[in-house]
């Protein structure tokens, strides 16, 4: 079954703009939470994990660069890591590269 968001992941109203992504449980730093973005040709897109990120100059998270193998159809990835322990309920965030704040 499809899931768009990891399970220790929910959106909900955000004190920062609009919806935002929070803890459902504790995530530990280093965690891998998904694919956020990916680049096809000149084109970013964002996945559902991707849409719901906040930006914040302090951010509990970063984007990680990933190069694609020659058999994946885009030609880069970024994926969403905890930077530190995150709590239950805690908006996770991130420095936004790709887009104006």
């Amino acid at each position: 079954m499809y899931k768009p968001l990891p399970e220790s992941v929910t959106v909900k109203q955000s004190g920062i703009n609009g919806l935002g992504l929070f803890a459902e449980q504790p995530i530990n730093q280093a965690t891998n939470l998904g694919v956020t973005h990916l680049k096809i040709d000149d084109q970013i897109i964002r996945t559902p994990l991707g849409g719901f990120i906040n930006h914040a100059n302090d951010p509990n998270c970063a984007k990680v660069e990933l190069h694609a193998n020659g058999t994946e159809s885009f030609r880069k990835k970024w994926n969403l890591v905890t930077l530190r322990d995150i709590k239950k309920g805690e908006e996770i965030t991130l420095r936004y590269t790709f887009y104006n704040v």
